[in-house]
């Protein structure tokens, strides 16, 4: 190897003007005025919070001027503050003499012990669709028959066959919230790992091990996008649930309204639903992140 000392030395102009020699190594390169320089400010995303929070009061100002400008007369789309007084009333007890409080609580034991239900059959159920042919053969025929059915048609087989009670209302939702749970889970069933499976078994691990160390967590960010849907699908049956001689939910109270062209009351009851609906999916998706915080990372 060439020794430092014989390497030819290469002249330079110093910094008086004079020549004089120094080693090219020695030489500090200059950067190149080709290069592109770095962004001085690159400018930050808008926050996703700022866009749905303006859209939102885009749409309620655009809401109050068409309703006080007459635009839009109040049977079709009331006012803001007629449906603050309709809300008053409901939580007064004015309207059918039970106070709002009743109707809410009453539509989120329905709802919600739908919901639990469907979890508890809607995921072993699609584990056993994902691990066994025979039980997709038994299960996968009458979910996939029964899934694009609307809720109102098997709606008079509920009243026929459990009668006019709670129990037709809360299988009613199930029913409807059932399916996308059991899909869903069957899904991510059949999404885990072939090879995980493989090298779990020959590990000696037994069935239930590769169930609860491989397979529920492959498909647990799966499981968690039924559950979404399927709570979604609960609130949106629920007013036709509460078509079956209910005495007191937000369904009822809505069905009751529109027949006497109670707008306001309406819109309240929407808002209502829309409000829990908002709710239960933002802690689904809090459930979520906490239980698969890899999602969308790996």
């Amino acid at each position: 190897m060439e020794s430092l000392a014989a390497r030819e030395p290469t002249p330079v102009l110093s910094a008086s003007g004079g020549s004089g020699t120094a080693l090219v190594d020695d030489v500090a390169p200059e950067p190149s005025r080709q290069r592109a320089s770095a962004p001085a400010g690159r400018r930050r995303p808008v926050p996703l919070s700022f866009v749905s929070g303006a859209t939102i009061a885009a749409l309620f100002a655009a809401w109050w001027v068409a309703t006080h400008s007459g635009f839009i007369k109040p049977l079709f789309l009331p006012q803001p503050e007629a449906i603050l007084s309709a809300f008053r009333q409901a939580w007064n007890g004015d309207l059918d003499g039970a106070p709002l409080t009743t109707h809410i609580t009453d539509s989120l034991a329905r709802v919600v012990g739908a919901f639990l239900l469907a979890a508890l059959v809607g995921v072993p159920a699609g584990l056993a669709m994902g691990m066994s042919r025979i039980a997709r053969g038994i299960l996968d025929p009458v979910i996939e028959f029964y899934r694009p059915l609307p809720p109102l048609a098997y709606l008079p087989l509920m009243i026929i066959w459990f009668g006019i009670g709670e129990l037709s209302k809360v299988l009613l939702i199930f029913l409807a919230a059932f399916a996308p749970v059991a899909l869903a889970t069957r899904a991510g069933v059949l999404s885990a790992s072939r090879d995980q499976i493989n090298a779990a078994l020959s590990l000696g691990a037994s069935q239930v091990q590769v169930v609860r160390f491989v397979v529920l967590p492959a498909a647990l960010p799966e499981i968690l996008i039924g559950l979404r849907i399927g709570m979604g699908v609960g609130w949106t049956t629920l007013v036709a649930a509460e078509m079956v001689a209910a005495t007191a939910g937000v369904g009822q109270l809505v069905l009751n309204a529109s027949n006497f062209l109670r707008t306001d009351l309406v819109v309240m009851g929407i808002f209502l639903i829309g409000i829990f609906a908002t709710l239960f999916e933002f802690g689904m998706r809090g459930l979520e992140r906490w239980l698969v915080p890899w999602k969308g990372k790996v």
